[in-house]
């Protein structure tokens, strides 16, 4: 697939330029793996934010859970020492 773009900044385009030349490839070239890096690091992004909102979900659940067993070790609790004076 062809992308063609115009009205580009004649610095840029030095920069550009400069930066391929540096790399030893083509101004094409250059702009095409900054092209597919871009939407990789892109993709990148997104999957981390989803972690992230994962990561905070299971802390989530897991302090609900520690506050359960918590309550369930002090119901426990309570048993014990009823049959203790019992």
């Amino acid at each position: 697939m062809d992308i063609f773009l115009r009205n580009i900044n004649p610095t840029a385009v030095k920069k550009i330029d400069e930066l391929a030349k540096k790399k030893k490839m083509s101004r094409q070239e250059f702009l095409k793996g900054q092209l597919e890096t871009l939407t990789l690091f892109q993709a990148k992004t997104d999957r981390e934010v989803e972690l992230e909102n994962l990561v905070r979900f299971n802390i989530q659940i897991v302090e609900k859970c520690t506050e359960a067993m918590e309550t369930m070790n002090e119901f426990i609790e309570e048993l014990m020492e009823e049959e203790d004076v019992s």
